[in-house]
């Protein structure tokens, strides 16, 4: 986490999470989710405006971690902006060498190959679950080839249980009484 991001936080303790502001395609991109998108209905279905600015792009990787529910989040100066999460909350990318990297650039090792019923490829590292980029499916298949993972079996609607994290915090949010409107970010 940024160093500015942890003094703003020290300065303002008391700033409410926000809420279905930001989403995470399957292929790692980050959608902004302003009132009129959240109102036109959930993430994916309404993705929002994709983001583009690289500076943007580049902080909100820097600050994007998980709370102690599995709530994925961007930490916003001293805001909390759960990330609605189109699939996993990482997207891997398989280098040429079969290296790892997520989408926020941390290179990984994966520690276990998963293949659900819809072919979708997902493999798991110390940061977390996380699903390969369609892009790098053939990657993927080279290194099963390869003997370097041995893809289990798995049910997509099981992931999220399994492996502890939510895909919509503002669905938790809204049916813990928190409301149906969120927060804008500050």
């Amino acid at each position: 986490m940024d160093d500015i991001v942890k003094q703003a936080i020290a300065k303002w303790p008391n700033v409410p999470h926000c809420y279905g502001w930001l989403g995470l395609d399957a292929r790692g991109r980050w959608y902004l989710r302003d009132d009129a998108v959240q109102a036109a209905g959930p993430f994916p279905e309404a993705k929002g405006s994709l983001l583009q600015h690289e500076k943007l792009i580049e902080f909100i990787e820097r600050n994007y971690e998980a709370d102690g529910q599995g709530q994925w989040f961007f930490q916003n100066g001293p805001q909390r902006v759960y990330v609605e999460l189109e699939a996993t909350p990482i997207v891997w990318r398989i280098q040429r060498d079969l290296s790892l990297v997520s989408h926020t650039g941390q290179a990984a090792t994966a520690l276990d190959c998963l293949l659900d019923e819809e072919g979708r490829v997902y493999l798991t590292a110390a940061q977390g679950l996380g699903l390969v980029h369609t892009l790098d499916v053939l990657l993927a298949s080279e290194a099963v080839e390869r003997g370097l993972w041995s893809p289990r079996e798995v049910r997509a609607a099981d992931l999220a249980t399994q492996y502890g994290y939510i895909q919509s915090p503002r669905a938790l949010w809204v049916a813990s009484g928190g409301g149906a409107a969120a927060a804008a970010p500050v």
